[in-house]
């Protein structure tokens, strides 16, 4: 599913698909035949193919530090989902090598490219909440609800330590911090495993594929060992707190990710799943603003492609996130472009995340 899009907001953006190179030669083949673009042999012959600017790493998350690393020697430039690495210890040496190679490597946190998302930071920016009071917010989704679906992500092998907060409540973590302008500094957090076992990854339904409704059991079961949901307690470097809530079963939340930010003087509400509008509050009331190119900040109005009532979404985020890292390859500065060193941020806080549901208490980030 990624691959496809990262593949289809690269064209967009201008650029030519030099190749693909999936899990295996078969897939590969497929892939290639589907694109209508060359396939690769292995890494080693996309990386020495000097027609590869960018490599876009699309693999299961053990996988990303590796690839990265190795594109990044290679001299390309790299977009890599996350978690860009399943250690702060691969995170660090990734961002460290991108920043001293002068590298462009970004990481899809795409959720910022919202327009409304920006008109709320532009109104942040501009003072309009005043000091805030209160973060709290949630990221739900349901499609681990069946005992069914399992894959990569549930074996901490290949999908490291953390499933639901990793996948889903680094988005969060990292959309709040940019738009609120706070830093986490502290969480207390607690995790469970709502469904303590699942098929084994070779045998497994995949979420894109799952069938709620068909409950034969021909598959071999592995005991699960990351986290369907998360709750978190955060403090700010500024003393503000923070709440969230994680969760890959909650049925009915197809990818509900939602932000409440409250101030001294206005409050301000973000929904993913309705992203055309958003609510802002004051002491006399509450009112609904929704996206238009023709109004508010200069942000919201650049990433505003399509008129009022015509709704865009996830898609033309991913789409303006792609064409900005190309951009930003090519000398520009574009605002808000994620790169590796929010990358690194969002392990060091999936880390505290985990040492603190061990522990049971208050931990720095």
């Amino acid at each position: 599913m990624i691959g496809a899009i990262h593949r289809r907001a690269a064209a967009l953006a201008g650029a030519r698909i030099a190749g693909v190179l999936a899990s295996t030669p078969p897939r590969t083949e497929q892939v290639a035949v589907e694109w209508g673009a060359p396939a690769f042999p292995s890494l080693d012959a996309l990386l020495d193919d000097d027609s590869v600017d960018v490599v876009h790493i699309c693999s299961p998350n053990a996988t990303h530090a590796p690839f990265a690393m190795r594109a990044l020697a290679a001299g390309k430039h790299v977009v890599c989902e996350k978690p860009l690495a399943v250690s702060v210890t691969e995170a660090e040496r990734l961002a460290e090598t991108a920043r001293g190679a002068g590298l462009v490597a970004t990481v899809p946190f795409v959720y910022r490219y919202h327009p409304l998302v920006r008109e709320i930071r532009a109104r942040r920016i501009d003072g309009e909440f005043g000091g805030w009071h209160l973060i709290h917010g949630s990221y739900l989704q349901d499609w681990m609800l069946s005992p069914q679906v399992s894959g990569w992500r549930v074996d901490p092998v290949a999908g490291g330590p953390s499933r639901a907060f990793a996948d889903i409540g680094s988005h969060w973590c990292d959309l709040v911090e940019w738009v609120s302008g706070e830093r986490f500094a502290e969480v207390v957090a607690s995790t469970s495993i709502a469904v303590d076992k699942r098929p084994a990854a070779g045998a497994a339904r995949t979420f894109e594929a799952a069938d709620p409704t068909d409950h034969s059991d021909h598959a071999e079961y592995m005991d699960v060992r990351t986290e369907d949901c998360a709750a978190l307690l955060l403090r700010t470097a500024s003393g503000v707190l923070a709440s969230t809530t994680v969760s890959q079963v909650s049925a009915g939340r197809k990818n509900r990710l939602w932000f409440e930010l409250d101030g001294a003087r206005a409050s301000a509400v973000f929904d993913q799943e309705n992203p055309e509008t958003i609510w802002l509050g004051g002491e006399d009331g509450a009112r609904v603003i929704s996206r238009d190119p023709g109004r508010g900040s200069a942000e919201q109005r650049r990433l505003s492609v399509l008129p009022p009532g015509h709704p865009q979404g996830y898609a033309e985020c991913f789409e303006a996130f792609v064409a900005d890292t190309y951009a930003a390859i090519g000398g520009h500065r574009p605002e808000g472009l994620p790169t590796f060193d929010d990358g690194l941020r969002a392990a060091r806080i999936t880390e505290a995340v985990l040492r603190s549901s061990r522990n049971g208490s208050w931990t720095e980030v």
